[in-house]
């Protein structure tokens, strides 16, 4: 296996080393061995190292950074211990990850490793593949990929199968679905963008729940949208308040009304379908469209299996008011990057038509594969994923009010994530000083359409269980030395916090 690998050569390891800066704590005082291996390991977990490439000898590696080879060999020992080299006699070593070590990071959002070298990322709320079904699922999706091989692989609404498994899916949930009323976008922005495009012009109000999923926000303002914030009601779990929908849906006259009913992002609420009815009268009367997420409405990892769900919220609509995104990204994988829109076919056409000026269409073998995991595998993925959930939820539940005992959160019925209020201290003052302590955390203000919740957070179920007790020390260590600095928010009296 490892003639396979890629060979890096001594010069470009020591180029690439060169430019591999551990924290200044990490380099104090320590031996050159544990220096070198903190640096190879760096150039692995940043990706910047390929998983499998196969390093230099020590010898040749010794006389390109000119250290002795006792330090290469121990370096090389080193890693070999922590799992993040290989070697056989014979062939070499090359570059591992560890089983449960973090993924290669992202460029534009690394997590800096903390005086340990430990990252710990609590910004991203999306799950691991389900294993082995999304291996399998590939698998079975090339062999698939030939018979659409011999076209130009552009399916502007998408692959036929796919459609058909998100319509019948819909169908499943209570709402009658047919091919024609769905789209395949590149993942449920792809499919937000396109409705924004198509239904939103600069200026045009847009009612969003407060608060809401921060990347939407954030996309409506860049198209120059102007938002109207509706807070949430608490009696005591977070649900819609309907008195302040109806003072703002009468009042702003918003052009769509964006919501998130299915486990809401960030707070995990579900909306029962009596609201729904009743927002969609209010919506209907004002004119305003119905733009609805249900990017996680497959996770209710705390609902009964014998308890119904309510119906999607276009199964309550008669005015063909409501446009729905879902997505396969926070079920299945976000790395398939599999979106849809469901919608009346004359606008499925138009939304269609109009990105092939942008992408053209999804990836073929990433819906192939999707296509693969929504039908008989489904069942068995779902509860794959919502196990996971579900353990890593309770390991929260249990540790944060330990470890944290000023912050409180309401358990949500399903979802990615708790919305925990931090007791008066500013979360963007958390994030600051978690950038500092290898530790990446979503600021609640983030979610907030002008500024609000600065003393509250996201936490994402994405830490496997046994690690959630130590993930909440580290977390509980974060909130300390923020406090320390006395970066509070502006609700405590302090000076506001310069971000």
């Amino acid at each position: 296996m490892a003639d396979w690998h890629t060979t890096v050569t001594p010069p470009a390891l020591a180029r690439l080393l060169a430019a591999a800066r551990l924290p200044e704590p990490a380099t104090a005082r320590r031996p050159a061995y544990r220096v070198l291996a903190g640096q190879i390991r760096l150039l692995v977990t940043e990706g910047r190292l390929p998983v499998g490439a196969r390093l230099p000898a020590e010898r040749e590696l010794a006389s390109a950074l000119e250290l002795s080879r006792t330090t290469v060999a121990t370096a090389y020992e080193t890693l070999r211990a922590d799992g993040y080299l290989l070697s056989r006699r014979g062939a070499g070593s090359w570059t591992a990850l560890p089983e449960g070590a973090p993924p290669p990071s992202d460029a534009l959002h690394p997590v800096p490793p903390d005086e340990q070298g430990r990252t710990l990322d609590l910004g991203v709320a999306a799950l691991p593949a389900p294993q082995p079904f999304l291996g399998e699922a590939a698998a079975r999706a090339v062999e698939q990929l030939s018979c659409y091989a011999a076209g130009h692989g552009h399916y502007p609404t998408g692959v036929p199968v796919l459609r058909e498994a998100v319509a019948r899916r819909y169908t499943e949930r209570g709402l009658p679905t047919t091919p024609d009323q769905i789209l395949v976008t590149t993942g449920a922005m792809g499919g937000l963008h396109l409705i924004q495009r198509a239904l939103i012009g600069r200026g045009d109000r847009v009612a969003v729940e407060a608060p809401s999923y921060a990347h939407t926000l954030q996309a409506l303002r860049i198209t120059g949208a102007r938002l109207v914030p509706v807070p949430y009601g608490y009696r005591p779990e977070p649900e819609w308040d309907l008195t302040e929908w109806r003072r703002v849906l009468r009042g702003a006259a918003p052009k769509v009304s964006y919501v998130i009913p299915d486990f809401h992002n960030p707070t995990g609420a579900l909306i029962g379908e009596e609201q729904r009815r009743e927002l969609l009268a209010a919506a209907r009367a004002a004119g305003s469209v119905v733009l609805v997420d249900e990017t996680t409405a497959e996770l209710g990892w705390g609902v009964p299996e014998s308890v119904p769900m309510p119906r999607p919220m276009a199964a309550l609509d008669r005015a063909a008011q409501v446009v729905t995104v879902g997505s396969a990204g926070k079920l299945l994988w976000g790395g398939l990057r599999i979106g849809w829109v469901r919608a009346a076919p004359a606008l499925v056409r138009r939304l269609a038509s109009d990105r092939v000026y942008s992408d053209v269409g999804t990836p073929v073998l990433d819906q192939l594969i999707a296509a693969d995991l929504m039908g008989e595998p489904l069942p068995a993925v779902r509860a794959h994923q919502l196990d996971r959930l579900r353990a890593t939820a309770h390991a929260f539940a249990a540790a944060l009010p330990e470890h944290l005992p000023g912050w409180t959160f309401a358990q949500p019925p399903g979802g990615l994530s708790l919305w925990v209020s931090t007791g008066g201290l500013s979360g963007a003052a958390l994030a600051q000083a978690g950038e500092r302590g290898g530790v990446r955390i979503a600021a609640g203000n983030r979610f907030g359409s002008d500024g609000a919740f600065e003393h509250h957070i996201r936490i994402p179920f994405t830490v496997p269980a046994p690690a959630v007790p130590a993930a909440v020390r580290r977390l509980a260590a974060t909130a300390a030395r923020a406090a320390a600095g006395g970066r509070f928010g502006p609700a405590d009296g302090a000076p506001p916090l310069a971000v």
